[in-house]
């Protein structure tokens, strides 16, 4: 690990000095990653809620949407902290996520539980992606010694994990049986 002189420039973040450039770059290319992540849910969540049969499950999504409202406000704090504007970087991931949800939507009758049991499916793995992001840079946060940071990240993470208890709750209740007994 190179040592910083004296002479060399300083994060204008609360990093500690020991901090490698390239890590730093590195978390901030994933705040970015998830910022774009969170604004495409915005907009995509409220065609997966109307979409849904199940009364439970779009109060769910509808929940979920101004949760992750408060997700992008979050991650502009996070961007503050960091001495950043708030940018997005495209993720790939979430865009290929939300697109298979779509296809589930597409290939499924619509009004039935079997598109419901989709929409919980489509809706964990965007559910399962955030927890390893937010997870992953929430230690990162951590190693950077931007304990802030990592403080909103968790919280961040901690309403993820909720949001997927929540989709297995409802799918276990009844609509993985109701799609069980479709035609």
């Amino acid at each position: 690990m190179k040592k910083q002189s004296s002479s060399e420039p300083k994060f204008s973040t609360k990093t500690s000095a020991k901090a490698e450039p390239a890590l730093m770059e590195l978390f901030i290319d994933g705040i970015k990653d998830i910022y774009w992540a969170e604004n495409h849910l915005v907009k995509n969540l409220p065609k997966m809620q109307r979409s849904a049969t199940s009364t439970e499950l779009a109060k769910a999504i509808g929940d979920h949407l101004v949760e992750t409202e408060g997700h992008v406000e979050r991650l502009i704090k996070v961007f503050d902290l960091l001495g950043e504007n708030p940018q997005a970087k495209k993720c790939d991931a979430m865009e290929g996520l939300t697109k298979e949800g779509e296809g589930i939507i597409e290939s499924t009758e619509a009004g039935t539980a079997t598109r419901d049991v989709g929409i919980i499916l489509a809706s964990q793995k965007v559910e399962h992606y955030e927890i390893a992001t937010y997870g992953g840079l929430a230690q990162l946060a951590i190693t950077l010694g931007l304990s802030e940071v990592a403080a909103l990240l968790e919280e961040t993470l901690s309403e993820e994990k909720t949001a997927d208890r929540l989709l297995t709750d409802v799918a276990e209740n009844n609509i993985n049986f109701k799609a069980a007994e479709e035609a």
